[in-house]
C-alpha cells in the first residue's frame, strides 16, 4: 500500500486485510509518502503486524509501490490504494485465478463504491483523440466524442465475468513477482496517475491482463485523489504525455497535444469556476465542490507543473 494522508481510510483498508479472513498467508507493507495527518504513526501504533516504511518526502505512487514490493517476501504482490477495502477471502480468490491461469500476467477485481455503485474497473489504452475530446474547445465541437466514449466506458461490462482487457485500474492490482519484474516494475517517472496504464501495457506485451469480475474490492471513489487534487491532477496530465512518448507517439503530434492542453487550461478554469458558482447557488453543493476541485487542480497545473509537463 502506497499511502499519502487519508488516515481514516487507510485504517479501514488495514482492518479489512488484517482483521478478517482472507484465506491466504499474507503480509502487509505500507510505504508512507511523508503524510501530514499522522497516517504513519497510526499504522505503527494500531497495526504492529504491518511492515511500515516512512519516506521523508512524497516519492509518488510508483516509487513507493516499488519500495513495498522490494520489502515484501511473497511470490505474489497485491498493490492497493489506501482508500480501498478488501472483503473477506477476496485475496484468496485472486490467488486462485492466478494459479488457475499461470500464463496470464496480472489480475484486477471489480471495483465498487461504498454506496454499492460499480466503478469502471478496466478500460482501453488512451489515444490522443480520446484525450483531446476532454479539452473544452474540442468538446464543444463534438470532435472525437466517440473516441473518448470508447476509452472511458465503451468496453466496460461490469458483470461478474472473467475476461482479457487492455488496462486495469491501479486501485487494486494482483500480479506474481515474476511477471512484475519481467514487466520492469512500476515506472518511477510517473509521480501519480497513468502508471497503471503503463504497467498494464508492459505486462500486456507478453501476457494477458485479466479482469476478474467475480472478485470485488471497495474503492472509496478516488477519495485520496480528491483530498490531494493540487498534487494529483497536474501529475496525471503530465503522466499522459510520458505514456504517449514511451508508447511511440511522434514528437510533432505530442507538441500539438501539449500546446492544446496548455491553451485549454485557462478556459477550463473559467468554465469550471462558473459551473461551481451556478451549482452552489442552486443548492448542488456536492457537485459545486467537485467543480471547484477541478479549478484548483488546473490552477496547480499552471502554477507548478507546466515546465515538467513540456519537458515530459
Amino acid at each position: 500500500i502506497a499511502s499519502w494522508n487519508c488516515v481514516g481510510l487507510l485504517r479501514k483498508c488495514l482492518h479489512s486485510l488484517l482483521d478478517q479472513p482472507q484465506g491466504v498467508a499474507l503480509e502487509v507493507v505500507v510505504v508512507d509518502n511523508a503524510s501530514t495527518d499522522g497516517a504513519a504513526d497510526m499504522v505503527a501504533r494500531e497495526f504492529p503486524r504491518a511492515v511500515l516504511v516512512r519516506n521523508a518526502t512524497n516519492r509518488g505512487f510508483a516509487a513507493a509501490s516499488n519500495q513495498a514490493a522490494a520489502r515484501a517476501r511473497g511470490r505474489y504482490l497485491f498493490f492497493l490504494n489506501n482508500d480501498t477495502e478488501v472483503p473477506p477471502h477476496a485475496v484468496r480468490k485472486l490467488l486462485d485465478h492466478a494459479r488457475a491461469d499461470p500464463a496470464a500476467g496480472m489480475f484486477g477485481p471489480r471495483l465498487r463504491e461504498a454506496s454499492g455503485d460499480v466503478q469502471i474497473s478496466y478500460r482501453r489504452r488512451p489515444t490522443l483523440p480520446a484525450l483531446l475530446h476532454k479539452l473544452a474547445v474540442v468538446r464543444w465541437t463534438g470532435l472525437y466524442r466517440k473516441a473518448h466514449a470508447d476509452y472511458r466506458r465503451g468496453s466496460f461490462q461490469p458483470d461478474g465475468g472473467v475476461r482479457t482487457v487492455e488496462v486495469l485500474m491501479g486501485s487494486a492490482v494482483f500480479v506474481s513477482r515474476e511477471v512484475f519484474e519481467e514487466a520492469g516494475r512500476w515506472d518511477e517517472r510517473y509521480r501519480f496517475g497513468v502508471e497503471d496504464i503503463d504497467l498494464s501495457t508492459q505486462v500486456g506485451r507478453r501476457r494477458a491482463v485479466v479482469y476478474a469480475g467475480d472478485v470485488e474490492v471497495v474503492h472509496h471513489g478516488r477519495a485520496s485523489s480528491r483530498e490531494n487534487v493540487g498534487y494529483v491532477a497536474p501529475s496525471v496530465v503530465t503522466g499522459y504525455v510520458q505514456f504517449f512518448r514511451k508508447s511511440g507517439v511522434g514528437p510533432c503530434s505530442l507538441f500539438w497535444y501539449t500546446l492544446a492542453v496548455t491553451l485549454n487550461a485557462p478556459i477550463q478554469i473559467a468554465e469550471k469556476a462558473t459551473e461551481a458558482a451556478a451549482r452552489w447557488v442552486t443548492g448542488q453543493k456536492k457537485d459545486a465542490r467537485r467543480s471547484w476541485a477541478t479549478v484548483r487542480g488546473v490552477w496547480a497545473f499552471l502554477r507548478h507543473e507546466l515546465v515538467r509537463f513540456w519537458r515530459a
